[in-house]
């Protein structure tokens, strides 16, 4: 190490006509140990040089130099570290993260994200937990792949998916639990180990529930209703816990029967959906077929009652004309006789049919078919009467009848 030759002394004295550690040059040439350091050093670092290097630089560091120009400096380096320590309290909390204030390692507030200041260290620290990441907790499984979705390999955890149900049965239930810090105070210092505490709370709730639901429900139509219930419940034993989480969500993967008796479930299974598969082909064809027949029996019903109506409304009718009548023949029984006589004339010749023969015809016997109605002549060209004109019936000659008068 090079000798220090001239220069002002340790203590800021001018050194009196010499170059040494103590004043005097060094013999020239000579004593230099088997290192090639200086005189009987031996090799080691001469620890006088050193401090004497360190002073050196601080008095280059100082502005003014020497003792007095030396205190003014350390005042001005003693305010700029303390202003610095004093910056270094002002901290950013992030959008997606909720600030803790500990003063000696005690928990005293929380703050929200931006710019913040707490009292520099030692005094204070703060931690920034993120508190709107949604974590995982898994119960009775634990997924084997990178990226934790609901379709993927997964390694059974039989100890915690094994449950009985209501009705003595058991069942095997791989369900997530999704949750989020909601105050970071109570999250950290609330609970030693918060993520074990939710796991170990959300698979007792499960049981319970479970405890209470029959088997067939839990594999069909009750998932739904277990997943609300058991989110309820943790989140009720978390807040009394004062864990500072929320439980978000609840998510059954796998609610099946144990695998050795599962192949003999799924035909139970099987069965139980033909039978209300047939069930409800009956109700449809039920549904079906009542309906008509209501309606069938409704109709016969209302033409029966308007058949009633029709036959009560013609007898009262000819009750009445029949009492008119009678009223008309007690005041003019002349005149009612005559068109008694008229109308039942006139009933009886439009429904009978008729032949007109004229009395002044001589020589001609009318010819009168008693038996079969007459047939329309099917040769309207061609008359059917001998004598008479179109439209005439058919008379006979007088030979032809010799037994009728003439």
């Amino acid at each position: 190490m090079p000798m220090n030759s001239g220069g002002p002394s340790p203590w800021g004295n001018p050194r009196p006509g010499g170059g040494g550690p103590w004043g005097a040059p060094p013999p020239p040439g000579g004593n230099r140990g088997p290192s090639g350091g200086g005189g009987g050093g031996g090799g080691a670092p001469d620890l006088d040089d050193l401090i004497r290097q360190a002073q050196d630089w601080v008095r280059r560091m100082i502005p003014g130099g020497g003792v007095r120009g030396g205190g003014k400096g350390l005042g001005i380096l003693a305010a700029i570290a303390l202003a610095l320590w004093g910056a270094s309290g002002f901290y950013r909390v992030q959008a997606d993260e909720q600030g803790v204030v500990l003063r000696f390692g005690a928990f005293i507030g929380t703050t929200q994200p931006g710019l913040n200041y707490h009292l520099p260290w030692p005094i204070e620290s703060v931690l920034t937990p993120r508190v709107t990441t949604e974590n995982l907790v898994f119960v009775g499984f634990r997924p084997t792949d990178a990226v934790q979705t609901r379709n993927v390999s997964a390694r059974d955890v039989i100890e915690e998916s094994m449950m009985l149900t209501g009705d003595e049965n058991i069942i095997d239930i791989d369900f997530v639990v999704r949750w989020r810090i909601r105050d970071a105070g109570d999250f950290l210092f609330n609970t030693r180990n918060p993520v074990d505490t939710i796991k170990w709370v959300a698979e007792s709730v499960m049981r319970e529930v479970i405890g209470r639901t029959p088997i067939q429900p839990a594999l069909t139509e009750a998932r739904g209703d277990i997943e609300d219930k058991v989110r309820a419940g943790i989140q009720a034993i978390m807040d009394q816990y004062k864990a500072g989480v929320a439980i978000t969500q609840v998510q059954l993967q796998k609610v099946d029967p144990p695998g050795a008796v599962i192949e003999a479930f799924r035909d139970v299974q099987r069965a139980a959906a033909d039978r209300e598969r047939q069930r409800n082909e009956a109700e449809a064809y039920r549904n079906d077929i009542i309906p008509r027949a209501r309606g069938e029996a409704e109709r016969m019903v209302q033409e029966a009652q308007g058949f009633r109506d029709s036959q009560e409304a013609r007898a009262k009718g000819e009750a009445q004309r029949f009492t008119q009548v009678l009223s008309a023949y007690q005041q003019a029984k002349d005149v009612t006789l005559q068109r008694l006589y008229l109308e039942t004339m006139e009933e009886i010749l439009r429904r009978n049919p008729k032949l007109l023969v004229d009395d002044r015809l001589q020589g001609m016997v009318p010819f009168l078919n008693l038996g079969d109605p007459p047939r329309p002549n099917p040769n309207p060209q061609r008359p059917s009467l001998t004598p008479g004109g179109a439209g005439a019936p058919a008379l006979a000659p007088p030979a032809s009848r010799p037994g009728m008068p003439r």
